[in-house]
């Protein structure tokens, strides 16, 4: 089953937003213009987006993706995603 994960940090609100990994879909990336990066002392890649949050869920729900679940941990904001139909198609 299709999950997206994505987060930002609380004082970030206005972005940038993390929206993947390095196992991510390159083309659900472009969409969302996020680059991936790799933060100091992180062994791992991620993909961010200069969007706000609200930007970046606006334009999941428009590609097929559905809010599942929210959570505040610390000082991140993160959303858990589902796709709902083939967002290739509303592209």
């Amino acid at each position: 089953m299709p999950y997206i994960l994505i987060s930002t940090q609380i004082r970030l609100e206005c972005g940038p937003t993390v929206v993947g990994d390095a196992d991510s879909d390159p083309e659900l990336m472009k969409a969302l213009e996020a680059m991936p990066s790799k933060q100091l002392g992180n062994n791992f890649v991620e993909y961010t987006t200069v969007w706000p949050p609200r930007a970046v869920l606006n334009k999941l729900e428009t590609l097929g993706w559905k809010v599942v679940g929210m959570a505040g941990i610390g000082q991140t904001c993160a959303w858990t995603l589902h796709k709902t139909e083939d967002w290739s198609a509303s592209a």
